[in-house]
């Protein structure tokens, strides 16, 4: 075989081998990302959506500032909840839910 193209064949392997080495950790660490991070923070926004959606008058939620109250009517997006003793009246947009308080059974 002619040693030029005996040569040829063994750098455009090396290329391909090098290019590998280079491309298969990057692609090992994007999967590994995907797994520890992306995913598990999507199903925690899905549950959190699920959450606000599930939302029914009577509920006794907490909102992302920290706001105690009790569902009064819930209308699309908005929310009014009754908070303190005095039972005044607050509007929230349904987004702002950070947790809901009370336990539903879902039987």
């Amino acid at each position: 075989m002619n040693p030029i193209l005996l040569a040829a064949a063994t750098g455009g392997s090396q290329d391909l081998m090098a290019t590998l080495v280079t491309l298969v950790p990057m692609v090992l660490i994007f999967v590994v990302f995907y797994f520890l991070l992306i995913r598990p923070q999507k199903k925690k926004e899905k549950q959190t959506q699920q959450m606000r959606n599930d939302v029914q008058v009577g509920d006794e939620i907490v909102t992302a500032g920290g706001i105690v109250g009790r569902v009064v009517n819930i209308k699309e997006d908005n929310v009014v909840i009754e908070t303190g003793s005095d039972r005044s009246k607050i509007r929230i947009k349904r987004w702002a839910i950070q947790t809901n308080e009370t336990i539903h059974d879902n039987v």
